[in-house]
């Protein structure tokens, strides 16, 4: 099984690599859903005040980050450098800001702001991360013939 998945996506039948590209997007997606769970009942913490109570942790947030940048690597690793943002880098950022627009704030919110921030965050994180893992795949060619081919 480990040989399977450690073999580039070039070298798979196009079913496979599908399958494992959708597997990955969701990967994704539900590693947002449970580190940052989204609190339907959003609420002033008192009712004087102006922000919201939030289920977002600074572990939970970490957490995003380290399944996100392991995500990446592989992508990064095994497939083209464009795919690990559309499969890492873009369901969070569809989840957020769908988030953002289920939750409405005060006139003059910081929220559109806060996701175009987050998203350019996330998507440099992971082309960061995709590109130091993609490095490593040089080494890995010279050892292996199937692996030359640098695309």
């Amino acid at each position: 099984m480990t040989e399977k998945l450690l073999r580039p996506m070039r070298t798979r039948p196009m079913p496979e690599r599908w399958l494992i590209r959708l597997l990955g997007a969701a990967l994704a997606a539900a590693a947002y859903l449970l580190c940052l769970p989204w609190d339907l009942r959003n609420r002033p913490a008192t009712p004087e005040a102006a922000q919201e109570t939030t289920p977002v942790t600074v572990a939970g947030v970490l957490l995003l980050a380290l399944a996100l940048l392991l995500l990446a690597a592989y992508f990064g690793h095994w497939d083209g450098l464009g795919w690990p943002l559309l499969l890492v880098a873009a369901p969070p950022a569809a989840l957020m800001y769908a988030s953002f627009r289920t939750h409405p704030g005060p006139d003059a919110s910081f929220r559109p702001l806060a996701w175009g921030s987050f998203t350019l965050l996330i998507a440099g994180g992971v082309f960061v991360a995709a590109g130091v893992a993609r490095t490593f795949r040089g080494e890995w060619a010279r050892e292996d013939p199937m692996l030359s081919n640098p695309l």
